[in-house]
């Protein structure tokens, strides 16, 4: 493997580890919360840092539906980062307590919950895009086993009816169509079955994005073929 390639896994695992802990807001506490955040937002532009050839070119070339899914994922979770980031900014008691106070806390509470379930769900997906590629490199190192392939897919497969549920009994819907303007957290319970449940509905997700992304993949194949013959 590719050092640039080990990198960009690292940074991206990295990421996945960040947006989790910041999930977890009210357990965290306040400060750890916003500086979490800060190291989302560094690495944020060290992965684009990384994939800046891939940004160059977005304007070029042709778009299958793959792409264009790809492309505007991208984009949207862009758009959540930046929402995250500006409103965390206003509602900061800490990292950016020197900056004057202005109002608008409300809306940008708001905001911040929008764009941040949001970009979680969409990480997700867009990590579930690039599984395939996880998946392949993870064969060149393993010796071919039909039991361990087996085992491993119906773990995943469980993980993630079991984000379903995670999904529903955490209320992320609601927070999704900003039905709710706050989160609940039950400060009683322990942190590690909290990112256990939200890792789980990540889980979800990655799933979904995978499973999107193979009918995008073979749907291009079957029409590429066509017009072959």
């Amino acid at each position: 493997m590719k050092p640039i390639l080990k990198i960009k896994i690292a940074v991206d695992a990295a990421m996945s580890v960040s947006m989790l802990l910041l999930m977890a807001y009210g357990l965290v506490g306040e400060a750890a919360h916003e500086w979490i955040g800060m190291g989302m937002f560094a690495l944020l532009v060290v992965h684009h840092a990384l994939n800046r050839r891939w940004i160059q070119a977005v304007p070029q070339g042709h778009y299958t539906p793959r792409r264009f899914l790809q492309t505007a994922l991208a984009g949207l979770i862009f758009l959540c980062m930046s929402g995250s980031m500006f409103s965390g900014i206003v509602l900061s008691r800490h990292v950016f307590a020197f900056l004057p106070r202005h109002g608008g806390y409300e809306l940008a509470g708001k905001l911040h919950i929008l764009c941040a379930f949001w970009g979680f769900v969409l990480m997700s997906l867009h990590l579930g895009m690039h599984w395939n590629m996880l998946l392949t490199m993870a064969r060149k190192h393993l010796r071919p086993n039909q039991i361990r392939t087996w085992i491993l897919r119906i773990a995943g497969y469980s993980f993630a009816v079991y984000g379903a549920v995670a999904f529903v009994r955490r209320d992320v819907g609601l927070y999704l169509l900003l039905r709710s303007h706050f989160v609940f957290f039950d400060y009683s319970e322990p942190l590690a079955r909290f990112l256990l449940d939200y890792l789980a509905v990540m889980g979800l997700f990655v799933a979904v994005g995978y499973f999107v992304n193979l009918l995008l993949c073979n749907a291009n194949y079957l029409h590429t073929s066509h017009r072959k013959r």
